[in-house]
């Protein structure tokens, strides 16, 4: 099964699918078949030198064992298990099997890894991959563990010190702070180094720290030479372009100024930010029609941060131009796809304007919502944590959020305690949360996964016999969808993280209320 992934801003660093052997990275893409001459060479190679990280990376490589989609050699194993006789005291062998299926995200990885630090305590990688495993069956507490342990055998290694500090985060937000500053510090020509000041300006819902952040990354590691500084001055432009056009303008020609190759984005993003600052002078005169015919050429990406800026920028404008029953419009058709307390609180504030009352807003938005809803399809998958089967027609009645998932996605389980903290608010009513695990050979994982991890949701076991439809996920991971008390479709391809689980709480609210 292919496997696709929604990354973006504010899903977790986690999806780390593939660890690292030695600095070896699957060749997933590849296309080329086996060569059998070759694996036999490297074969014999092993034979000789069973210590030799690289040639077992060569083997890896050459079998290709660990790509996507491709099923599981029993000559492959066999040749491993083989060694192991041969060479009973390598952990080097162990780890190598153990690196293999942990590369192909199965739960048979665990034991090998394991065999392998009872021989050499220290070896580092070995803990390494048993810290991504544990977190795919759930146990964060004793994955921890094992990262902390790979740190202290390799102080140096800048993963280990990034993915530790990260770790953090959830149990004591300071010591996270001091120890992603410690990995920027200390490992400065490193895409860790800027990713630790990407996340923490990321993570921080103050403008200013958001600001100082970003500065010390655009500093200390140029956008010409690090991936994660380049993502970072994006979200630091839809930063700025609310706070200062005047200086998203500046960002923007110093991203252009490097030439590298997202030029004609900062291009599109400068142009954005000169309209949008042409669009305030002009409000700030009372021109409204003038700003509004500027906002128009304005367009900003549907998971941008700035979308909301924009979009209530745009409103503004046709309300001071006299066209408030446009903006209330505009806002409207969001609102109804998106909640948030920003977009109710303006919109409330034109329905006054139009003589509209609150019930009548209500009715307003549930009539888009009404007239682009689908019916959900009716599933019958059965189900991990009990015998049987799980239909959609038992929640009759009932809202149901549904999110499709594998225990391997680092996306999922970034966004699952975001939906803990809004779901706990609806214990006790007519509310339900499902899980559809969409990776059938990650099965061993997902009973421990609920046991250990503390979610909430009924895991369900997906299979190719029913028609998805609109609730189809195109096979990718995290998807989500809100389906209402008679089946429904409300919400779509929604995500939730830190800096919006409001809108998950308003989404669950209004299907739960009703129309009235």
């Amino acid at each position: 099964m292919q496997r696709k992934y929604f990354l973006s801003y504010f899903f977790l660093l986690l999806f780390i699918g593939t660890a690292i052997l030695s600095g070896y990275a699957q060749t997933a893409l590849e296309k080329t078949s086996p060569n059998p001459e070759e694996i036999n060479k490297i074969a014999l190679a092993i034979t000789q030198t069973p210590e030799n990280l690289a040639l077992h990376e060569q083997y890896l490589k050459a079998t290709q064992f660990s790509k996507w989609g491709v099923k599981e050699d029993p000559a492959f194993i066999k040749q491993y298990e083989d060694w192991m006789v041969k060479f009973p005291k390598s952990a080097t062998i162990l780890y190598a099997l153990g690196h293999a299926f942990a590369s192909k995200e199965s739960p048979k990885a665990k034991p090998y890894l394991l065999k392998a630090i009872a021989i050499d305590p220290k070896f580092d990688k070995a803990y390494f991959d048993l810290w991504i495993d544990g977190e795919r069956w759930g146990d964060s507490k004793v994955s921890n563990a094992y990262l902390a342990k790979a740190k202290e055998a390799a102080p140096t290694n800048a993963d280990y010190a990034f993915y530790y500090a990260n770790g953090l985060k959830a149990t004591d937000l300071n010591a996270y702070i001091r120890m992603s500053l410690e990995v920027s510090a200390n490992f400065p020509n490193t895409e860790r180094g800027s990713q630790s000041l990407y996340w923490l300006a990321n993570r921080s819902n103050d403008p200013k720290t958001k600001a100082i952040y970003y500065e010390q990354q655009k500093k200390d590691f140029p956008a010409d030479k690090f991936n994660w500084t380049s993502s970072g001055m994006s979200d630091y432009f839809n930063l700025l372009l609310e706070q200062s056009p005047e200086k998203a303008v500046e960002l923007s020609d110093y991203m252009i100024s490097l030439k590298g190759t997202g030029v004609k984005t900062w291009e599109k993003n400068r142009k954005t930010a000169v309209n949008v600052g042409e669009a305030q002078s002009l409000l700030a005169k009372g021109k409204g029609l003038e700003a509004s015919a500027i906002l128009d050429s304005v367009a900003v990406p549907r998971y941008s941060s700035a979308k909301e800026y924009i979009l209530l920028l745009k409103s503004k404008a046709l309300d001071a131009a006299g066209k408030t029953a446009n903006a209330y419009t505009n806002l409207l058709v969001s609102f109804a796809k998106e909640p948030t307390a920003n977009l109710n609180k303006q919109l409330l504030n034109y329905a006054k304007q139009l003589g509209k009352k609150e019930m009548d807003l209500q009715k307003d938005t549930w009539y888009i919502r009404d007239t682009t809803s689908r019916q959900a399809p009716v599933f019958d998958l059965e189900t991990y944590l009990t015998k049987g089967h799980s239909s959609l027609n038992d929640y009759k009645g009932k809202v149901v959020l549904l999110t499709y998932w594998f225990p391997g996605c680092g996306p999922c389980r970034g966004e699952f305690p975001h939906f803990e903290n809004v779901v706990k608010k609806f214990k006790g009513k007519e509310f339900v949360y499902l899980g559809i695990n969409i990776s059938a050979e990650q099965d061993d994982y997902v009973v421990p996964f609920m046991k250990s991890s503390g979610n909430s949701f009924i895991p369900l076991k997906d299979n190719d016999k029913w028609v998805k439809g609109p609730l189809d996920n195109k096979n990718a991971a995290p998807v989500n969808f809100l389906i209402d008390q008679e089946g429904k479709i409300i919400y779509s391809n929604f995500r939730i993280d830190g800096h919006n689980e409001a809108s998950l709480d308003l989404m669950i609210n209004s299907v739960l209320n009703g129309k009235r």
